[in-house]
């Protein structure tokens, strides 16, 4: 099983200056080719491959758009051993992030379906098998979950972000609970991952994010600018459902992620004596460190 080790990539701890002009325009259009090509190729090619192939084919484009853009990946801890059904939730920064993801294993992504009439990108992840959600109809809700359930149960990795939007990196976001039902039905785990972005100098680089305001442009300008990036994946838990809920399977899963990187945990507020005051029952987890 891929990532059954650790893997630690060292970064150099001199700040990066940013590229000059030509250098980013340079590695804007290799970042928009490789895009292009990844279009190409599951366009014309993946409808002939093997499942294994159509694998190993988007892990290996991933890996190359890190080197693209110079994206190192500090990875700490591994997928756990074993062939069940098996569902990863993980915070949510960037576009990035599924970059990441894709280079450690492929995985089938649950993603909005506002991404599909993205150009190039819509039509790269509709070709990889993403599988969308349409939000208000409950119609859709239901043919997802069940899109869902059947891959777990065929042995695919399944990856999705229960935030439902992107941060800049400095907050989790409360997990939707509704995510996780069909972990319940395909009776699959849930690994837990925590990303992060971070400068040189280990505080939080938001140039890698996509939040807010910033456009998808935008965000490949600012990526492109820098002359290198550095990502941090942390296999935070891994979640025996048991008899949870699914409420308790997405307060687990948000608490690994806001404790390994360090931030506040959502749905907590303080009391006026400066303590904190639990607003949620905090479920245990197991920890995969």
């Amino acid at each position: 099983m891929p990532g059954n080790r650790h893997h630690v990539a060292r970064y150099h701890t001199q700040r990066d200056r940013s590229n000059p002009s030509l250098v980013r325009l340079y590695r804007l259009a290799r970042l928009l080719l490789h895009i292009a090509y990844g279009c190409a190729g599951v366009a014309l090619l993946f409808p002939f491959c093997s499942h294994a192939r159509r694998q190993r084919a988007i892990k290996g484009w991933s890996r190359q758009m890190l080197r693209i853009l110079r994206l190192r990946v500090t990875i700490r801890g591994a997928l756990p051993a074993g062939q069940m059904p098996t569902l990863i939730v993980s915070n949510h920064v960037s576009w990035l992030d599924i970059c990441v993801l894709d280079s450690i294993t492929p995985v089938r992504f649950v993603a909005k379906s506002d991404v599909r009439s993205w150009p190039l990108v819509g039509s790269l992840a509709s070709g990889v098998g993403t599988i969308f959600i349409e939000r208000g109809n409950p119609l859709d809700t239901v043919r997802t979950n069940r899109a869902i359930v059947q891959a777990l149960t065929r042995g695919e990795y399944v990856a999705m972000f229960p935030e439902g939007t992107s941060t800049d990196g400095t907050e989790v976001k409360p997990f939707h609970a509704s995510l996780f039902q069909p972990a319940l039905e395909a009776l699959a785990r849930v690994v837990v991952v925590a990303l992060r972005y971070v400068n040189p100098d280990g505080s939080t680089d938001l140039d890698a994010s996509y939040a807010g305001e910033r456009s998808l442009w935008d965000s490949f300008r600012l990526v492109v600018a820098h002359h290198s990036l550095h990502a941090e994946l942390t296999f935070a838990a891994t979640i025996e459902l048991g008899c949870r809920t699914r409420a308790e399977i997405a307060r687990a899963a948000e608490i690994a992620v806001a404790d390994a990187l360090h931030l506040g945990r959502p749905g907590i507020k303080r009391t006026a004596a400066g303590a904190p005051d639990q607003l949620r029952r905090e479920p245990r987890v197991s920890a995969e460190q």
